[in-house]
């Protein structure tokens, strides 16, 4: 008996799931999981005390949130440094690997979408507002304010360098590799496997089926469920400040506060709900491509009209810098600067990190649902390199306009952190038109991204369907609105802080999820069809050649028979051989002879006749004798095979 090593168990395409949002295609197999309530019930109720909380005690809730950031940086802020750079080595691993051509699906899907809309859609919900928000200020503040020990006093080249690398430390690779280890994970799971679109259905090979499904599974969608809205919240919340900051710079409404950063989040809120309910196709999609395209023409203007040259000088520099300066980065500790450093980590680095791995759940799946058909090469190549030149890009022309800015005594480093994009447009043509510009981007960028994450969260709380229930879409997504303002609420007059401190609370018990993640997706892997069929293909060979060796010396070929069952009779054709293809003779034709001197009837075949299909070894050597078909030989037991297990 065989074993079936051709294509892996999953659906076929169109049927377990029609794209990133569920539109159209859902068989009812999909419709009918229904709300998993436990699952839903924890995690609305948690989001409700949270929100309950802020809105009762505010004061209070500063005050804890703040004692256990203190607590959680101290004694683990190493394990988010260590794990998100394990994450990146692990997601190249796997590209570079032998495991990087394995599919997405299916051995002989195609990809459901174009690249330029697949790279367009899984940008804009990755880390739009975010680019948005710190593209001027993250390289200007390291530039004025370098990590601490990283620079001396006075060496501005030093402080150029360094925030360059910073900068591009915190939005290449890393935060594209986290999102890339759970975007595998579970398309992998969902669209190779056949299993639901969850991801604790990705833990399968590790905890087991039962455990996945059962109170182990609902724990990690929760928890999942939880970090997806506080991640997204700390985006609309960054997205609403800097909202507010143009409209301030602009004179539209200065000084713009909560008082109407709040009503601006409710807006927003509603629109991207609106958004969600037309479904993807109508939705992200529409809205991803529409922000790509305002993207590069906001960062081609600034180009044209700032430091062109200083700019360009930038692409080298910063590349140069950042993998010079990578392996210090990695190793930035309470360690390595004591008290000040740790203080910086919490406000950068580890912030960075656990906003990543708290936008993990959402935008991995979120991935998952727009990579299927791709393989894991194409994933880890698109999702990592992809995203990363175009943060080179974007950082190098905004930061580097900036940085030129400040040298030149323009100061734009003096407003705040939400401002400083803006008092960078205002020494350029047309300011106030391209402050409108970025304002309509951060707006876009918002409902897109919070957009992707309703849907999201409505799956992992309807048991992987497709198509969550509009109510769970609408509820998840007022709940994220309301979340965002209590961040905002909790950091009082400093918001930013109020943001940073519990995305990093909630993304704390998710680095443990993802680790364990890894595990079980190598577990997979180990056990795909096209692994096996190597490792298969590997040992025959061996096999055979071990035996042709034995038996022959170094003069022998090795001849695949057609499987039992399918063996083509005497001079039966189904197509051009090999040898017609390449213009050669053909060494296997029997009555012709070959550079041996000697014909097929006077060589020595080691395959029974009881036995058609397999590998044959034949013996060319020299004064090889004819020993017929073989008829009668004692073949060893362990006789390589193709049709033996």
């Amino acid at each position: 008996m065989t074993q079936d090593l051709s294509s892996p168990p999953g659906p076929p395409a169109g049927q377990s799931g029609e794209g990133p949002g569920g539109t159209g295609n859902a068989t009812a197999a999909d419709r009918k999981h229904g709300t998993d309530w436990v699952v839903f019930g924890v995690g609305a109720a948690l989001a409700v005390i949270f929100v309950v909380w802020g809105v009762v005690g505010t004061e209070s809730l500063t005050t804890v949130s703040s004692a256990m950031l203190s607590a959680v940086i101290r004694a683990g802020g190493w394990g988010f440094i260590l794990a998100a750079t394990g994450f990146v080595v692990f997601a190249l691993w796997l590209a570079f690997s032998r495991f990087g051509r394995i599919r997405l699906g299916r051995d002989d899907e195609l990809p459901e979408f174009r690249t330029v809309s697949w790279i367009a859609m899984m940008f804009s919900a990755g880390m739009g507002i975010g680019l948005m928000f710190y593209g001027v200020a993250e390289p200007l503040s390291f530039f004025t304010e370098p990590p601490p020990g990283s620079v001396m006093p006075g060496d501005e080249v030093g402080a150029l360098r360094t925030a360059m690398a910073t900068s591009l430390f915190h939005w290449t690779l890393h935060p594209w590799a986290i999102y890339a280890v759970v975007g595998l994970a579970i398309a992998y799971s969902t669209f190779r496997k056949g299993r639901r679109q969850l991801i604790s259905s990705a833990f399968i090979p590790l905890i087991g089926e039962r455990a996945a499904n059962g109170a182990i599974g609902r724990v990690i969608d929760i928890i999942a469920i939880f970090a997806t809205i506080f991640g997204s919240a700390a985006s609309l919340g960054l997205g609403a400040l800097q909202i507010g900051g143009g409209l301030d710079v602009t004179g539209f409404l200065p000084g713009a506060g909560n008082e109407v950063l709040v009503p601006l989040i409710i807006v927003l809120t509603a629109a991207f709900v609106l958004s969600a309910v037309s479904g993807v196709a109508k939705g992200i999609q529409w809205l991803s491509n529409i922000n790509m395209v305002l993207a590069g023409i906001l960062a081609l203007f600034l180009f044209v009209v700032g430091p062109t040259v200083i700019i360009l000088d930038l692409f080298p520099t910063a590349v140069g810098a950042y993998f010079g300066d990578f392996a210090e980065m990695v190793g930035r500790t309470e360690a390595t600067g004591g008290t000040a450093m740790l203080e910086w980590l919490s406000s950068w680095t580890v912030f960075y990190w656990a906003w990543w791995i708290s936008w993990t759940p959402f935008v991995g799946l979120f991935l998952a649902k727009i990579s299927r058909g791709r393989t894991i090469r194409q994933f880890v190549g698109g999702v990592i390199l992809v995203p990363s030149l175009v943060s080179l890009v974007w950082f190098a022309i905004f930061g580097g306009t900036a940085i030129s800015q400040q040298q030149a005594g323009l100061n734009p480093a003096a407003a705040g952190t939400e401002q400083q994009l803006f008092a960078v447009l205002q020494a350029y043509p047309w300011a106030t038109f391209t402050g409108l510009l970025v304002m309509v981007l951060v707006a876009i960028f918002f409902v897109s991204g919070a957009d992707a994450a309703s849907i999201v969260t409505g799956t992992l709380s309807q048991r992987g369907t497709d198509e969550p229930s509009r109510w769970v879409v609408v509820f998840w997504g007022s709940v994220m609105g309301a979340v965002a303002i209590i961040m905002l609420l909790v950091g009082g007059e400093d918001a930013l802080s109020g943001l940073q401190s519990l995305t990093i609370l909630v993304a704390a018990p998710f680095v443990v999820i993802m680790v364990l993640l890894c595990i079980a997706f190598m577990r997979d892997l180990n056990h795909d069809p096209v692994i096996l069929r190597e490792s298969k293909g590997l040992e025959v060979m061996e096999q055979a050649v071990d035996y042709g060796t034995d038996q022959h010396g170094e003069h022998f070929i090795l001849r695949v028979q057609a499987f039992p069952g399918a063996r083509r009779s005497h001079g039966e054709s189904s197509g051009p051989t090999y040898a017609e293809v390449r213009g050669v003779q053909d060494p296997f034709a029997e009555g012709e002879v070959g550079d041996t001197g000697t014909t097929s009837s006077s060589t020595s075949s080691a395959i029974r006749d009881d036995d058609p299909g397999g590998t044959e070894v034949v013996d060319t050597g020299p004064g090889a004798q004819s020993q017929g078909s073989g008829t009668g030989r004692n073949e060893p037991a362990g006789r390589p095979s193709a049709d033996r297990e």
